[in-house]
């Protein structure tokens, strides 16, 4: 697990036409890592470099690096713990949103479930991160934290955890005002069908990027209790 990283991650099942679409909006499967036809959008491809790169997913607990001689099968022991103490649930209804000027797909209502999934991933797996070095740290600081946001980032290596942390399927970079008119009824448009579905949450994702720069992958799914 040298030189990777690893979250803890939401994605919707496999067989959930939210995973096709949502794979196909970014232009990338995470679990394969094949190439998706993208919508006929003008400059889709660049208004999803970044998102494509994480691949469709909401996070729960950020990418970490693993500390050393931590092993794959040590942290998929600890998603096990952490998934078996939290019982499966329905995941509110979601829809586009602007967030901080990106679009992404947020819950229409409150889910103090989500909310605890997201607070144990954080704590239940912060035994194998590595702490974030001094370069980490300084990026983090220079968008500006809260005094809140900063402790989150010296004691659990990133700043929107727990209170601060937000549920989000990214879609886009961040947009200008007219790119905002053209982009959004378009992903309201695409994502209509899936998102009028109900959908359970059933398990914690783990996608893992191999090296820096490269594209995070779907590795494993750990279920929930119940």
């Amino acid at each position: 697990m040298r030189g990777a990283r690893v979250g803890l991650y939401y994605a919707p099942a496999f067989d959930d036409p939210l995973w096709t679409r949502g794979a196909a909006w970014l232009g990338r499967d995470p679990r394969t890592g094949a190439i998706c036809p993208q919508p006929a959008l003008p400059d889709i491809a660049a208004l999803t470099a970044e998102p494509r790169l994480y691949g469709f997913h909401a996070t729960l607990k950020p990418p970490m690096a693993l500390r050393d001689g931590i092993t794959w099968d040590e942290l998929v022991l600890a998603t096990r713990a952490i998934a078996a103490s939290v019982p499966a649930f329905d995941l509110p209804a979601l829809a586009v949103a602007n967030l901080h000027g990106f679009l992404a797909l947020r819950e229409t209502a409150p889910s103090p479930e989500l909310q605890a999934l997201a607070d144990a991933c954080v704590a239940g797996a912060d035994h194998l991160r590595a702490p974030p070095d001094e370069a980490e740290v300084t990026k983090r600081r220079r968008g500006g934290l809260s005094p809140a946001q900063d402790a989150n980032l010296l004691r659990w290596g990133y700043p929107y955890v727990f209170a601060t942390w937000l549920f989000h399927m990214t879609l886009t970079r961040r947009l200008a005002a007219d790119e905002h008119d053209l982009v959004r009824p378009a992903a309201e448009d695409w994502f209509a069908p899936s998102l009028a579905l109900p959908r359970r949450v059933a398990d914690i994702c783990l996608f893992v990027q191999r090296r820096a720069g490269a594209p995070f992958i779907l590795a494993e799914r750990v279920a929930l209790a119940g």
